[in-house]
C-alpha cells in the first residue's frame, strides 16, 4: 500500500503536531494543511502559512511552518513534494521552510528543495519584550523551492 494524500483540518493537523512533533507546538494558523495517510490512518501532517519573517511575507512565497511524521517511510517528502504542488496551484511562486542546524535536510533534498543557508537562531526575549521561549533558539537552515 502507498500513501495517500488527504485534506485535513487545522485543528486535526494541530493535534497531530501536538501529538508528534519533537520540538514544536502547532502554528497559530494557516493558509491550508494537508496530511498522508497509510493503510487508512494519519501517518503526517504539513501545515502551510505565510512566512514568519517579515522581510518574506511578500505575497508570493508561501512557507511550510510545521511538518511533522510519525516516522513512517518517505511520508515527509511526500508532504513537502505535496505541499509545494498545492502552494503553486494557488499561485505562490515560491514555498520555503526552516529545519534546526543539526537536522539532515534529507527530506528535503529529497523533494527538491535547495539549501538557502542558515539564519539566526536566538532568543526572542529582549528587555523591552521579555518572552519565555517555547521553541529551540539554535541557528536554523532556510530551505526553498521556487514554481
Amino acid at each position: 500500500m502507498s500513501l495517500e494524500l488527504v485534506r485535513v483540518k487545522f485543528d486535526e493537523a494541530a493535534k497531530f503536531v501536538r501529538e508528534h512533533h519533537r520540538h514544536h507546538t502547532p502554528p497559530v494558523g494557516h493558509l491550508f494543511s494537508i496530511g498522508a495517510e497509510f493503510d487508512g490512518r494519519l501517518v503526517g501532517v504539513a501545515i502551510v502559512g505565510r512566512p514568519v519573517a517579515r522581510h518574506r511575507d511578500d505575497g508570493s512565497t508561501a512557507e511550510v511552518t510545521r511538518l511533522c511524521t510519525d516516522g513512517t517511510r518517505n511520508a515527509a517528502s511526500f508532504l513537502l513534494g505535496r505541499a509545494c504542488k498545492a502552494a503553486f496551484a494557488l499561485g505562490f511562486r515560491r514555498i520555503g521552510t526552516y529545519t534546526l542546524g543539526s537536522e539532515s535536510g534529507a527530506s528535503l533534498r529529497g523533494a527538491g528543495w535547495r539549501l538557502i543557508g542558515e539564519r539566526g537562531g536566538g532568543s526572542w526575549s529582549v528587555p523591552s519584550r521579555p518572552r519565555i521561549d517555547k521553541h529551540p533558539t539554535e541557528p536554523k537552515l532556510l530551505w526553498e523551492l521556487e514554481a
